[in-house]
């Protein structure tokens, strides 16, 4: 049972059974009863209970005898002063009582005034824990974003670099095509020059009708030829 739901005949019960076993009916002994019962209490709540409990069980205490000794007028100061010792025991018995109740609230206040404070460290250690934490998990997005952008910036000279190379290659491979056509024109050309070379050569030898003639055409034709030749190779 927690310590708040303590009842009165509980602590009516715990402090009875003291009472007749002869023994100080105080906030702690009563706790210690009640825990053998199975009963968790708090001090203060126990406190509470025994208050009312004294108030009706706790006799009232008896004046003494106003008998007169013997020795009226030798022992008379004496006397006086023993009369208001007895007196005031019972007073001074239950404030002390009280003042041993109050000593165990404090007591129980102390123990929890200290383990709130545990609990304020621990709560600072995680606190700083945490703020360690966030502070690395910063750092290392900032890493992360730095990285990313060197890599993006990789990424664009690679793309830049393989379009470069493409414009390249597209350019070379243009050259190759313009270099087929002239080279396909040349051939045309040589074609068509040496078709007319040979009717010329034809008309001329059916003209004059004479070997010379035709030898020095077919040399001509071999120059023209061979020009030809060398034209193409330097190409």
């Amino acid at each position: 049972m927690a310590g708040e739901e303590v009842t009165f005949d509980q602590v009516a019960k715990a402090a009875n059974g003291l009472q007749d076993a002869g023994q100080p009916v105080t906030v702690e002994a009563v706790r210690t009863a009640l825990d053998g019962d199975g009963v968790q209490a708090t001090a203060g709540a126990i406190y509470k209970h025994l208050a009312d409990w004294r108030a009706d069980n706790m006799p009232a205490p008896e004046a003494p005898k106003a008998e007169l000794p013997p020795a009226l007028l030798a022992g008379l100061a004496d006397w006086a002063r023993q009369f208001a010792h007895e007196a005031g025991a019972a007073d001074r018995a239950a404030l002390a009582q009280a003042d041993a109740d109050m000593q165990s609230l404090l007591d129980a206040g102390d123990q929890l005034e200290a383990a709130r404070a545990e609990l304020t460290d621990q709560v600072a250690a995680v606190t700083a824990e945490r703020d360690d934490m966030q502070a690395l998990l910063s750092e290392r997005d900032d890493i992360i974003e730095r990285l990313t952008a060197e890599l993006n910036n990789a990424k664009q000279v690679a793309m830049d670099a393989l379009v470069g190379k493409a414009k390249d290659q597209l350019a070379i491979e243009g050259k190759d095509a313009q270099l087929a056509d002239l080279r396909a024109q040349i051939e045309r050309n040589v074609t068509a020059a040496a078709a007319l070379s040979d009717a010329r050569l034809a008309a001329e030898m059916e003209l004059v009708g004479a070997t010379t003639a035709r030898d020095s055409l077919a040399a001509e034709l071999r120059d023209v030829r061979a020009q030809l030749d060398v034209l193409r190779n330097k190409r």
